[in-house]
């Protein structure tokens, strides 16, 4: 079928495509501080100021694996949505959440699912402020968090330039793996389940990072990386039209080790595995020994992975001192 035709369906297309039409649709509102596009939507509010706001949706049934607690998918939804505002640089100041519930849905569960919510909100000094209820086939937990920060320092995904250095808030590939171990017949040690399990169980927003770095002002690029790290670096690419050379991604031993258990790839499993809410990045050259000490300061570690290159294609480096194309692959709804 041609996936142009009207009576194609969402399936026929994949998500990013049908968010490509869904934009297309869209104009720039009036004092609009980030474009369409961004990983969040921000307005001027004047004073320099802008509110930036997020909405973000937790689907039971693709957002929640096997064996996740109640509280643990109310965490899951703040973090999806605080990942993006952090990946602007904006602290939280709080969000909303509406739940479309089964009519069978236990309501301790529904409790635990907010009393989640509510302790992730904390942790960053935001609040939950309401929200609404609905009824729905199956558990969906729609975010919309919001907060302010000075409007010069929104980090764009269109910032990059060459020689910039291509950076991390995290390693890779956990997620990936976790996903793997819970939903297939996969192979593993006992000692290293807790640690996969939990990246899949228990995610967390980069929050502190991304308002340090975008204080910093070492910043030149910044995206979430939920959709796959290969994915987010390709998205930096466009936006900032620019190429990527990726040299060194932080790979966990647990997934090197699960990844040989199962004659899996653990370079794929870091690279487009997805569900994963760190910050890819970039850093200006000549401030890089400041960007990472300012998140240091925090407590969390920045890695290079690779640079800005002229050349309009993301390669990686192999360890045979030749390139290879990375592809944009990564987690796609619908598809």
């Amino acid at each position: 079928m041609d996936e142009d035709q009207p009576s194609s369906s969402v399936s026929d297309l994949g998500e990013r495509k049908v968010v490509e039409k869904i934009i297309k649709l869209l104009k720039p509102c009036p004092r609009e501080a980030l474009p369409i596009g961004e990983d969040a939507s921000a307005l001027s509010i004047g004073n320099g100021l802008a509110l930036v706001v997020k909405a973000d949706m937790l689907v039971g049934l693709t957002d929640v694996p096997p064996g996740m607690l109640a509280t643990q998918i109310g965490r899951k939804a703040v973090t999806m949505n605080f990942s993006d505002l952090a990946a602007k640089g904006v602290k939280p100041t709080g969000i909303l959440l509406s739940f479309g519930l089964p009519r069978d849905f236990k309501m301790e569960e529904t409790l635990d699912i907010m009393r989640g919510a509510i302790s992730e909100s904390k942790k960053f000094g935001a609040c939950v402020m309401g929200g609404d209820t609905g009824e729905a086939d199956g558990l969906v937990v729609s975010g919309m968090a919001f907060g302010f920060a000075e409007e010069s320092k929104l980090v764009r995904r269109s910032g990059a330039a060459v020689s910039d250095i291509l950076a991390v808030t995290g390693p890779f590939g956990l997620t990936g793996a976790g996903l793997k171990l819970l939903l297939e017949k996969t192979k593993f040690e006992p000692a290293i389940r807790e640690r996969m399990a939990k990246a899949v169980y228990e995610p967390e927003a980069k929050v502190n990072e991304g308002v340090a770095l975008a204080t910093s002002g070492c910043l030149s690029s910044s995206i979430d990386s939920s959709d796959g790290l290969a994915w987010s670096i390709h998205e930096l690419a466009r936006f900032s039209k620019v190429g990527f050379l990726v040299e060194n991604i932080p790979i966990p031993e647990e997934v090197t080790r699960f990844a040989s258990l199962n004659n899996l790839d653990p370079l794929d499993l870091a690279l487009n595995g997805g569900e994963e809410y760190e910050l890819v990045v970039t850093v200006k050259r000549s401030l890089w020994n400041k960007a990472k000490k300012s998140v240091e300061k925090v407590g969390g570690t920045l890695y290079r992975i690779g640079e800005a290159v002229k050349e309009r294609r993301v390669s990686l480096k192999t360890g045979k001192g030749k390139q290879e194309l990375l592809e944009p692959k990564g987690y796609e709804h619908f598809k």
